[in-house]
């Protein structure tokens, strides 16, 4: 199993929207990098669901439900979404700025290429943001 983290603005995709339709195809990725990453999940990879802009921080875990298929939101270029499930909310959200002052999470791809919208995990990096986050999966 792989982990990731995929990032959105509260502003215009919420976890509580995320909960609430149950299922999102993760579209709108137009960043090379996050493409390969994208087209690297698999069915039942978990993901850290990152707010960022305001609130900067993780609030849940969702699951890949679908493997990477075409973007039907490009209307020009080669892009890729998948599929998310939500799985469960953080007990306890996970701040950018104690992400950043954790030895085991300031590598995260978050901190060095903050502008990057989907980016993989470490297993010691998941389980890390879980025990913060005081979440089980």
């Amino acid at each position: 199993m792989n982990y990731w983290l995929v990032k959105t603005e509260p502003a215009a995709y919420a976890w509580s929207t995320f909960v609430k339709d149950g299922r999102a195809a993760w579209t709108g990725v137009r960043n090379y990098q996050a493409r390969i990453h994208l087209r690297a999940m698999k069915s039942g990879d978990l993901a850290c669901f990152y707010h960022s802009v305001t609130d900067k921080q993780v609030v849940g875990l969702a699951r890949v439900e679908r493997e990477a298929f075409p973007d039907p939101t490009a209307t020009e270029g080669d892009w890729s979404c998948v599929d998310l499930v939500p799985v469960k909310p953080f007990a306890q959200p996970v701040s950018l700025e104690v992400i950043k002052a954790d030895p085991i999470l300031q590598e995260m791809p978050l901190v060095r290429q903050s502008r990057l919208s989907v980016t993989p995990l470490t297993d010691a990096q998941f389980q890390r943001l879980l025990t913060l986050g005081k979440t089980r999966r």
